[in-house]
């Protein structure tokens, strides 16, 4: 018998994010609270830029930018802000979130680490680029793998993928 596999990646939907980011700039071209305080966000290449005249303001942005990205299924792991905290630039400020994609060697060392010690017996795990393949003969095996590796804290957003 042939083993059954699946592939753990770590991607977002570029179409997703690009809504998210349009219904954010919507919002904040409408509501009161945002009128005449320079906000805006655009997304260029991996990157979206929030802007606004004040270090609140500007993580309001964020705030709306994260529940937009939540509504249309975009995990907040896919985006790395640094810090949080907005920086000075000009009379402006800027907070830049970078969009993750792939698994870093690091990340997919540890869950391969932990799949090797806390998963079920038979499981193989093999690491390939910035994507991890585990195989079993059992698929039960495999089931109660991905349940670990939901349960796993990892800084990324996990995606299971190639079930067969």
């Amino acid at each position: 018998m042939a083993d059954s596999s699946f592939d753990v990646v770590s991607e977002y939907d570029r179409q997703e994010v690009d809504n998210a980011v349009n219904q954010c700039a919507k919002e904040i071209a409408q509501r009161y609270d945002f009128k005449n305080v320079g906000a805006s966000v655009e997304l260029a290449g991996e990157t979206i830029t929030m802007v606004a005249n004040s270090p609140e303001r500007c993580l309001a942005v964020y705030d709306v930018l994260q529940s937009k990205l939540v509504r249309r299924g975009v995990s907040l792991k896919s985006l790395d802000v640094g810090d949080g905290e907005p920086k000075a630039s000009g009379k402006e400020f800027r907070l830049v979130g970078t969009l993750k994609k792939g698994l870093s060697q690091e990340n997919a060392k540890k869950l391969s680490k932990l799949v090797r010690e806390e998963g079920p017996k038979g499981v193989k795990v093999q690491i390939q680029g910035d994507e991890l393949r585990v195989s079993s003969k059992s698929r039960d095996d495999l089931q109660a793998t991905i349940a670990l590796l939901k349960e796993a804290d990892v800084d990324c957003a996990l995606q299971f993928q190639n079930y067969r």
